[in-house]
């Protein structure tokens, strides 16, 4: 199967996740979008209008790709240079990020590059999540994903701690150590944060250097790839079937649901933050690095009760969790914690919002994790990458509500704690279509 050793080769897979990760960290939750509703854009309001919009229109480039290029990838049997490619992708699109400068004349080409790399990591991670199963036994592809995700937090903490300590500056021009930008960046121009959009080009670069020298797929062996017609025949089947296959459609519809509410507050927990509390980017990356440490933790001990139990309670679990954290987020404001009055300068909300996003980050972690891992169970084994397409597929399909729902929300009630209230039906609807969901799915 291959000539690098089995544990090197998990080791490998793992570090996508660890070089990956900065994106969803540093640019889409709490570095750059953040920057962009405060300094690219002045109006709160608008931002995450224009925010929510601008991610819904990648969400749906992605949803109508993903399945077809799984499906080819299955037909051919090549992983790596899909990979190669959309990592340019990844590239291209965090480098450019530089040129958002503050108080832009018009934002959509910065929006539009963003959309470039978020379609770059989006592809990649269908096809490196299609190497899962081929990692090791059944019984441990749970502790493998478990341990992969929760790399991917450490890389998100690590990346993270970089940027505030010697580059994302403050409003007083200096970075979380007290210090000007490194480098002679110009913290007037806001040259700092802006040097975000490199970094993650140049994190996932150095760090995707294992995954290429020491992951090889499974290769066909020769003549069995399949024709470009058969493969697009053998995805249209397959969708087709889903109404038969009670346990995999509902899974799919279930984390289409779930995942868009979690990425609902992942996107926008920064913005939020920025808006109705008035916390800088740096503390905006304090927060976000308390819940990428309990997103590693939870992502690693859900790994194992996952391995112990399956993923069916871990996902369920990990629902209610995230259900009751989006309530409670609402009721938290500069004046009020849980709709009781606080006095004024009180540190409480504060408090509460940290005790919050460790909640989401511990949560998010163990429920992706878990969600990867299930969606294994449910797809034929000779189908893998087109599964984690129909995945993707499940994921963005809807992927324009929550953002949607969010930015209409908004602007309909001018406030961001109404904005955020549709992402409760979304948990609750996804948690109760999980009841359909078999654990063991396709046992192939």
């Amino acid at each position: 199967m291959t000539d690098i050793a089995p544990r090197r080769r998990v080791r490998g897979w793992m570090m996508f996740d660890f070089a990956s990760q900065p994106y969803n960290t540093l640019l889409l939750t709490f570095v750059f979008g953040p920057y962009f509703a405060s300094a690219v854009m002045d109006d709160p309001v608008a931002a995450q209008s224009a925010w929510g919009f601008a991610i819904a229109l990648s969400g749906a480039a992605i949803a109508v790709l993903a399945p077809v290029l799984g499906a080819l990838a299955d037909a051919s049997g090549r992983h790596l240079g899909w990979i190669w490619l959309f990592s340019g992708l990844y590239v291209l699109g965090a480098g450019a990020l530089w040129f958002a400068a503050p108080g832009a004349e018009t934002v959509w080409p910065i929006l539009a590059v963003f959309g470039l790399g978020l379609l770059g990591m989006e592809f990649a991670t269908i096809f490196t999540n299609a190497m899962l199963p081929g990692l090791g036994p059944r019984e441990e592809i749970g502790r493998i994903s478990g341990s992969g995700w929760a790399l991917g937090y450490v890389g998100g903490v690590l990346s993270l701690l970089v940027m505030l300590t010697l580059f994302a500056e403050s409003e007083a021009g200096t970075t979380l150590i007290g210090i000007a930008p490194v480098f002679g960046l110009d913290p007037d121009t806001r040259e700092g944060t802006r040097f975000v959009g490199p970094f993650t080009a140049l994190w996932y670069i150095v760090f995707m250097v294992p995954f290429f020298l020491w992951v090889r797929p499974v290769r066909r062996p020769p003549g069995e790839a399949l024709p470009l017609g058969r493969a697009l025949r053998g995805l249209r089947d397959t969708v087709r079937a889903l109404p038969a296959r009670r346990s995999f459609a509902s899974f799919l519809l279930s984390s289409m649901l779930y995942r868009d509410a979690l990425n609902g507050l992942y996107v926008f927990g920064g913005i939020y933050t920025a808006g109705v509390l008035g916390w800088s980017v740096v503390d905006i990356g304090v927060f976000g690095i308390l819940a990428a440490i309990t997103g590693a933790i939870f992502a690693w001990a859900g790994g194992r009760a996952d391995r112990a139990r399956g993923p069916k309670p871990v996902i369920a679990a990990c629902i209610s969790v995230l259900l009751a954290v989006t309530l409670l987020v609402v009721t938290v404001t500069p004046d009020a914690v849980l709709f009781l009055p606080v006095p004024e300068g009180s540190p409480l909300p504060d408090i509460a919002f940290y005790l919050l996003g460790a909640a989401i980050g511990g949560a998010g972690g163990a429920l992706q994790a878990a969600s990867r891992t299930m969606l294994v169970r449910q797809t034929d084994p000779a189908r893998m990458t087109e599964g984690f397409g129909l995945y993707a597929l499940a994921g963005k399909a809807t992927s324009f509500l929550a953002p949607f729902l969010i930015g209409v929300a908004t602007l309909a009630s001018g406030s961001q704690q109404i904005g955020v209230l549709p992402l409760v039906a979304l948990f609750t609807a996804g948690l109760i279509l999980l009841v359909w969901v078999e654990p063991e799915g396709v046992t192939a």
